[in-house]
């Protein structure tokens, strides 16, 4: 199979969205353990990728046809929770790839606050494809999985999102892997042994929660891992954060502290200042997206005005044992040994997650016996000669782990 990624696609944004009136809707096909949301030819995704500049005459395009399936995972307390997932899938395939399988990419969505913008969300609203599994599967050739989280999908308004915190995000990935390869065999979907790993943002922290569990636990293996651009020194991003003046996106933050505080049985007021803590139910519940909540809190972060509390800012700077110290310390991905190649991609510009927490992370896990972890800068790798900020980043960063992720595939089961 050829290369299906040049450098054009590098650049496709992460947020992809493609019209209803392009496609057919999804056939009245049955599945056993889920449904069909999305179900578009080869030829009418080339056509539309090649319409909006994505891929060209040349690019090799397969069809998209996503399920949403249900399934059951565990929370920060060991509490069952009923969630959701999209899994994608490639069409169109060549016959020799359909008797290998397909190898299988887990995703961990971005941080979102509407529920509309779950994966399993969009694609059943619109019916139409969005963001990273265009890359990852119409052009990439994978078997894309994408879980909702807690707190979306098919457990929105029954559960808080709980936001950056180890158990329940590598819970409901891992869980997740599971469900599709169950679904899979149950409806003669073929798949081989290959699974990658991937995310962004949050995304990037979920993929290296769920792959240190996984290591923990023997269960799965993984080919080959790439988060991008997460929170995975909790612990430093917390000191960084709460000792700058101002927030970049007071929405994330204020995310962070409602859910340690539900998850470790704090009260939101002891952490976030007032008027914003009794607002923050209503704004976190998944109706509204960051653009609507951004305007109600504060950009500053400590004071009169700020959105944390004083008291609690100043027992986390001057008291070790102050229960924030220790949870943001136990949530932290970044201090292990991991033995699965895992290669870190982050932007150098940018300015939500620092490009130093990726260099902490590498240097961490490497002096600690990593087997093969390396960073990749994306403006360098790609040849830019500016930086690149945290919202631009995603897309080019999506495209740099499809191309890969697809050589890797192509040097060991040889497409």
């Amino acid at each position: 199979m050829k290369n299906i990624i040049t450098t054009g696609i590098l650049g496709v944004s992460l947020f992809i969205v493609l019209g209803c009136g392009d496609f057919s809707q999804p056939s009245n096909e049955s599945v056993k353990g889920g449904e069909i949301v999305v179900d578009f030819s080869a030829s009418a995704m080339k056509d539309t990728l090649v319409s909006k500049g994505i891929a060209d005459e040349n690019s090799t395009v397969f069809g998209y046809k996503a399920y949403k399936i249900p399934y059951t995972t565990t929370d920060e307390e060991g509490n069952e929770v009923e969630v959701s997932g999209l899994f994608v899938i490639p069409t169109g395939m060549p016959s020799a790839v359909n008797s290998i399988g397909l190898s299988m990419v887990s995703d961990g969505h971005g941080t979102i606050f509407a529920n509309s913008d779950a994966p399993s969300v969009i694609a059943s609203n619109n019916g139409t494809p969005d963001g990273s599994s265009v890359l990852l599967t119409s052009l990439g050739g994978f078997a894309t999985l994408q879980a909702d989280y807690i707190g979306f999908g098919d457990s929105y308004q029954k559960h808080y999102h709980p936001f950056i915190l180890k158990k329940s995000s590598a819970n409901s990935t891992i869980d997740f892997i599971k469900a599709v390869k169950t679904f899979a065999h149950d409806n003669n979907i073929t798949l081989n042994n290959q699974l990658f790993m991937t995310g962004y943002s949050e995304g990037g922290y979920v993929a290296l929660s769920a792959l240190q569990k996984i290591e923990e636990d023997g269960e799965l293996s993984v080919t080959m891992a790439i988060p991008m651009s997460g929170p995975y020194d909790v612990n430093r991003t917390a000191f960084g954060v709460l000792s700058t003046p101002t927030l970049s996106v007071p929405s994330f933050m204020a995310d962070f502290g409602y859910a340690y505080g539900k998850a470790y049985d704090k009260d939101t007021d002891t952490i976030i200042n007032e008027p914003y803590a009794s607002k923050l139910p209503t704004l976190l519940d998944g109706s509204i997206d960051r653009d609507a909540i951004d305007p109600q809190l504060s950009y500053n972060t400590t004071g009169a005005d700020g959105l944390f509390n004083q008291n609690f800012v100043n027992s986390f700077f001057t008291d070790s044992s102050f229960w924030f110290r220790e949870v943001v310390v136990e949530n932290s991905v970044h201090a292990w040994a991991p033995q699965t190649t895992i290669r870190l991609v982050h932007c150098q510009g940018d300015d939500v997650i620092p490009y130093g927490i990726s260099q902490i992370t590498e240097a961490t896990m490497n002096a600690m016996g990593a087997r093969d972890v390396a960073l990749i800068p994306v403006e360098a790798t790609l040849g830019l000669d500016y930086n690149v900020t945290h919202s631009e980043c995603g897309g080019l960063a999506y495209g740099i782990a499809t191309k890969i992720f697809a050589n890797v595939r192509k040097e060991t089961i040889g497409y």
